[in-house]
């Protein structure tokens, strides 16, 4: 009976110390932080150039996994590529502290292409744009291009191909300055 209330004192005594050197302050931290494996990373410095670019192998906080602070000083964009969309972000590095500039937090979110048969169904979530370029290529040679404008906040469009046409077709979306391209056979 002595030694377990000498082992609860102690637990007690332990709990009061880890209590008392506890000063952190918890932060909202953005949702970027958390990775998951498959995704792939980029870092670039603040004149474009590409210092790393890689897959993700463990899920995880993104400043755990990845040790930033070995950077020089400067701004440096990351981009988490993802299934469905893009996550940029930048992060500041300053005499060997990283600093998540959260404000520049952004999401790109891909155009997503299925194809049944001989139709063509592209969807693209639009609150990151106004403007959507697609253009549809069979065998190289431009077939169609549309430029979508205006105040939709989803791309939902389904083109209708030649049955009796059968070969190599790219889709191309233009958006967010970036080119997404899908490559498909009917």
């Amino acid at each position: 009976m002595k030694t377990l209330i000498k082992s609860i004192l102690v637990v007690a005594v332990m709990f009061g110390t880890y209590t008392g050197y506890a000063n952190e302050t918890v932060e909202v931290l953005p949702t970027f932080k958390y990775i998951n494996e498959g995704d792939s990373i980029s870092v670039t410095d603040a004149s474009g150039k590409v210092i790393y670019n890689g897959r993700i192998n463990y899920n995880g906080n993104l400043l755990r996994l990845f040790d930033f602070s070995e950077l020089n000083n400067g701004t440096y964009t990351v981009e988490i590529n993802k299934a469905f969309e893009i996550d940029v972000i930048n992060l500041k590095v300053e005499n060997k502290i990283v600093t998540l500039l959260a404000s520049s937090q952004k999401k790109i979110f891909k155009p997503v292409f299925r194809t049944e048969k001989d139709k063509l169904i592209v969807s693209k979530l639009a609150l990151d744009t106004k403007k959507i370029n697609v253009e549809i290529y069979f065998e190289d040679q431009l077939i169609y291009t549309e430029t979508v404008e205006g105040t939709e906040d989803i791309l939902n469009r389904i083109y209708k191909l030649d049955k009796n046409t059968n070969g190599n077709y790219t889709a191309i979306v233009r958006s967010n300055d970036r080119v997404f391209i899908q490559n498909f056979r009917i």
